[in-house]
C-alpha cells in the first residue's frame, strides 16, 4: 500500500495540545491545493484521553489532508484515526466514519483537540461520545473522526461536512499504519449534529466520492430541517443551539450577516458572541429561554420569511440528494430538540429519490438518552451491513424502545462495560463479537 505524504512525517506529540488556531500542524503546506481530495499532507501520533485526563490505551494518529469547503474551494482538514490497542494491521477490518456532535463554533470543541490528552474542553459532546465510540474499537474496527465543521467551526453548513468526512475516509484508507485497502468496507454513524453531518456524508458520496465502499449509515436524530428546528427552539431552554448555528453561518451567507450587523441590538450582539465561544453544554445553560425576537426590531418570523433567508434555509434542509447506501434512521418520538416531523420529512425525501431507509421511532427515549441507548443497536445494524447481510426492511415503525428486549438489555450492559473501561483507562482490545447480531429481534 502506498501513502502520499507531504511535509513532516509522523511525530509523537507528548505536550499539552495547542488549540487549532495555534497548531502549526494545521497550517496548509505550499502547493496543497494542487493535490487530489483526501491526499495526506501530514500525519502524527497522538495520545487520546477521556476529558483530557484519562489516557486511553488505543493506537491513535491525526491526519491532515486536502479537502474542500462549501463552494468546492480547496482547504485543509484533519481527522483523528483510531485502532484497537492490539490490532494487527495485516488483518482485514472495516472503517467506521463517526461524525461527532460538535455543535459549536468554538475551536476547543473540535474533535482533533477535544480528544487529546491535556485538552481543556469540558462541556464538549465529543468527549462524552468517546465512551460510545470505544465500542467500535472493541469490535476490531478502525475509526475515523473528522473535524467535519472545518477550521472555522461552520456548524450547520450544508455539503461541506460531507466533503471533509469523505476526504477523511480517503485519507484513512491511504494511511499505511491502519492497514486498510481502497475497497475497505466503510460504515457511517452519527447522532444529532453528528447525524446531520453523517447525512451530508451519504448525500454527497455518490457524486463526490463514488469510489468509497459505504455499506451502510446509522443516522440518529439527524435534524432533517434545520430551519424548522430553529423556529421551534426559539424561546426554549435549547435556544442556544440554533444561536450557535446562526453564529457559524453568518460568515457563509451575506444576507444573514447583513441582518445580524444591521438589525441586531447591542444585547443581541452579546448574545451571539456568547453562542460563538461556548460549548454545546455551556450554551444550553447560558442562553436558556431567550428569544431572538427580543433582540430584533421586528418579529423573527418576518425576518425568516425574507427570500434570501428562505433560500438559505432551503439549502440547509436534508434530503434533497439521494444516498445510495442503506440507512438506519433512529428518532425519539418525544424529542425535545429535533422534532420527529422534521426527520419524517427527511426520510420521505430520501424514499422519493429511491433510497433504502429503515426508520425506527422510539417512544420511550428523548433526545439525550437515545444516543447511548441506541449505540449497540446501531453498531449491530452496521455490523450486519459489513458482513454482507441485506437490509431487508424499508419501512417506518414506532417501537417502545431500542432496548426493549433481552438482546437490547444485553447490548446496554456491553455499552456500560465499555464505558467503564474508558473511564478507568483500561486497554481497548479487539474482542470476538458476532458479525451479524440480529438487530431486528430488538425492535420490541
Amino acid at each position: 500500500m502506498t501513502m502520499d505524504v507531504v511535509g513532516a512525517g509522523e511525530e509523537l506529540d507528548v505536550n499539552t495540545p495547542l488549540l487549532p488556531s495555534k497548531d502549526p500542524f494545521l497550517r496548509p503546506p505550499k502547493g496543497f491545493a494542487a493535490k487530489s481530495p483526501g491526499t495526506i499532507l501530514r500525519s502524527r501520533t497522538v495520545e487520546i484521553a477521556l476529558f483530557g485526563r484519562v489516557s486511553q490505551q488505543v493506537r491513535a494518529w491525526q491526519l491532515l489532508y486536502r479537502s474542500a469547503d462549501l463552494h468546492g474551494a480547496p482547504e485543509v482538514a484533519i481527522t483523528t484515526v483510531l485502532l484497537p490497542l492490539d490490532a494487527d494491521p495485516a488483518e482485514d477490518r472495516p472503517l467506521l466514519a463517526f461524525q461527532s456532535a460538535m455543535d459549536a463554533v468554538a475551536e476547543h470543541c473540535s474533535p482533533s483537540y477535544a480528544l487529546r490528552k491535556g485538552a481543556k474542553a469540558l462541556g464538549t459532546v465529543t468527549q462524552l461520545e468517546l465512551l460510545l465510540v470505544a465500542n467500535a474499537l472493541r469490535r476490531g474496527w478502525a475509526v475515523s473522526i473528522a473535524d467535519h465543521e472545518g477550521i472555522h467551526g461552520n456548524f450547520g453548513a450544508p455539503r461541506e461536512p460531507g466533503y471533509r468526512a469523505l476526504d477523511g475516509i480517503r485519507a484513512a484508507l491511504r494511511f499505511a499504519p491502519l492497514g486498510l485497502r481502497p475497497d475497505t468496507k466503510v460504515a457511517v454513524w452519527g447522532y444529532s449534529g453528528g447525524g446531520m453531518a453523517s447525512s451530508w456524508l451519504v448525500e454527497m458520496a455518490p457524486t463526490y466520492a463514488p469510489e468509497i465502499s459505504i455499506v451502510g449509515a446509522a443516522l440518529g436524530a439527524p435534524v432533517g430541517d434545520p430551519g424548522e428546528v430553529f423556529a421551534r427552539l426559539n424561546g426554549t431552554r435549547y435556544v442556544g443551539l440554533p444561536a450557535i448555528v446562526i453564529a457559524a453561518l453568518r460568515g457563509l451567507y451575506p444576507a444573514l450577516a447583513t441582518i445580524i450587523n444591521d438589525e441586531l441590538t447591542p444585547e443581541g450582539h452579546r448574545f451571539m458572541a456568547r453562542a460563538a465561544r461556548s460549548t454545546p453544554l455551556g450554551v444550553l445553560v447560558a442562553l436558556a429561554n431567550q428569544k431572538f425576537d427580543d433582540y430584533l426590531p421586528r418579529p423573527l418570523a418576518e425576518v425568516l420569511d425574507e427570500p434570501p433567508l428562505r433560500a438559505m434555509l432551503d439549502e440547509l434542509r436534508l434530503g434533497n440528494a439521494t444516498p445510495t447506501c442503506p440507512m438506519l434512521v433512529l428518532q425519539p418520538v418525544h424529542d425535545q430538540i429535533i422534532h420527529v416531523d422534521g426527520v419524517d420529512g427527511q426520510v420521505r425525501r430520501y424514499r422519493r429519490g429511491g433510497a433504502h431507509v429503515t426508520y425506527l421511532r422510539d417512544r420511550y427515549s428523548e433526545h439525550l438518552s437515545l444516543l447511548p441507548l441506541s449505540t449497540s443497536y446501531s453498531l449491530d445494524w452496521l455490523a450486519d451491513r459489513i458482513a454482507g447481510a441485506p437490509a431487508t426492511e424499508n419501512s417506518d415503525r414506532t417501537i417502545r424502545s431500542v432496548v426493549g428486549s433481552v438482546a437490547g438489555a444485553r447490548g446496554l450492559l456491553t455499552i456500560a462495560a465499555t464505558a467503564a473501561k474508558v473511564a478507568l483507562g483500561r486497554p481497548l482490545r479487539q474482542e470476538t463479537i458476532p458479525a451479524t447480531a440480529s438487530t431486528r429481534a430488538r425492535a420490541a
